[in-house]
């Protein structure tokens, strides 16, 4: 059985990420592939996937595990960039040169690469890339970058689009979803809790927090923010099965780019909320409202544009973004030079 070894932001239980994993794992065991994750939170990750898993931070493991298989798998999600600084790109990096060290096959899955602001991030990428045996990247920044460089690659569509959604069949119910960032305010918050009073005071309103870390307390702010305005209106904050929950909705405005687009695999109508350019790309792509959090809410422009948005639509677009396989199964299938 071919053994894969697969690094990432894992065991951090962030939606996006987790999300991404759950597609390749799903999809490497229809291929028979022995998998084992490098994880921050291993018991966690053994148990929701059922797959092997190494602490990420154990060196000694994770070089013998990369030893031990046939491929390294590197991704998805933005590991190779230095903007959170150059530590995090040091340690993938790291991974990655090792699995080239031991002769192993290298997959870069459906990637984000950058930014890279430091001399010697580039360097160290660029050198790495070059001895890849397959790259995917996801967007076209990365793809333009890499071409610059004269590096091969895929552009290929979020992996998260190939996850199997529920189409929604749910009325009378509108999530909200939230993330701690520095241009979400007090005034937007107080902008967007009157434009969910004035339109949807008779729904169920979920509010999703989709990593603890940074989308609890402002969800819990949020809700507040509603109950200040309206005491009996119903909120739930959801904090598990998030895709299944996304699902279930009517109406959906999101912030995270991988809750926009679960939302729009459901059929929900969604509109998105604007704090980086994957989120902004995503939402024209799909031609759904954009809001952005510096400006004024105009209520009834948005309430119009959300609620004569197609479902079918929503899903037609979704339907189209279908991950394509078959390069990278090329790879795990004849994993040996």
């Amino acid at each position: 059985m071919t053994k894969a070894a697969v690094s990432g932001y894992y065991g951090f239980k962030n939606f996006g990420d987790e999300t991404i994993l759950s597609v390749l794992i799903e999809h490497l065991k229809t291929q028979n592939i022995d998998i084992t994750v490098f994880s921050s939170d291993t018991e966690y990750t053994r148990n929701t996937y059922k797959v092997n898993s190494v602490y990420t931070f154990d060196i000694k493991k994770v070089i013998n595990t990369i030893k031990s298989s046939d491929i390294l798998i590197s991704g998805g999600g933005s590991l190779l960039q230095d903007v959170t600084g150059i530590k995090s790109l040091l340690y993938y990096a790291f991974v990655i040169y090792m699995a080239i060290l031991f002769n192993k096959k290298v997959i870069i899955f459906a990637q984000g690469i950058g930014p890279l602001n430091n001399k010697i991030s580039q360097i160290i990428v660029k050198n790495l890339f070059k001895k890849c045996d397959y790259i995917s990247v996801r967007d076209e920044k990365s793809f333009g970058l890499l071409k610059n460089w004269n590096i091969e690659a895929d552009l290929v569509s979020d992996p998260v689009f190939s996850l199997h959604v529920e189409k929604s069949v749910t009325q009378n119910t509108l999530g909200i979803q939230l993330r701690d960032f520095k241009n979400i305010n007090r005034d937007f918050l107080n902008q967007l809790a009157k434009f969910v009073n004035i339109k949807f005071s008779n729904y169920e309103i979920k509010l999703f927090s989709l990593q603890q870390k940074y989308d609890f307390n402002i969800t819990k702010e949020f809700e507040q923010i509603l109950k200040n305005e309206n005491n009996n209106i119903k909120t739930e904050i959801i904090t598990q099965n998030i895709a299944q929950n996304i699902s279930k909705l009517e109406y959906f405005i999101a912030m995270r780019f991988h809750a926009v687009l679960v939302g729009l695999k459901a059929g929900v109508k969604t509109c998105a909320i604007n704090y980086d350019i994957k989120v902004e790309q995503l939402a024209h792509s799909a031609n759904i409202p954009l809001i952005n959090p510096e400006d004024s809410i105009d209520i009834e422009m948005l309430y119009s544009n959300l609620t004569n948005l197609s479902s079918s639509n929503l899903i037609e677009f979704s339907d189209s973004k279908k991950f394509d396989w078959s390069k990278f199964d090329n790879i795990i299938n004849h994993p040996v030079s």
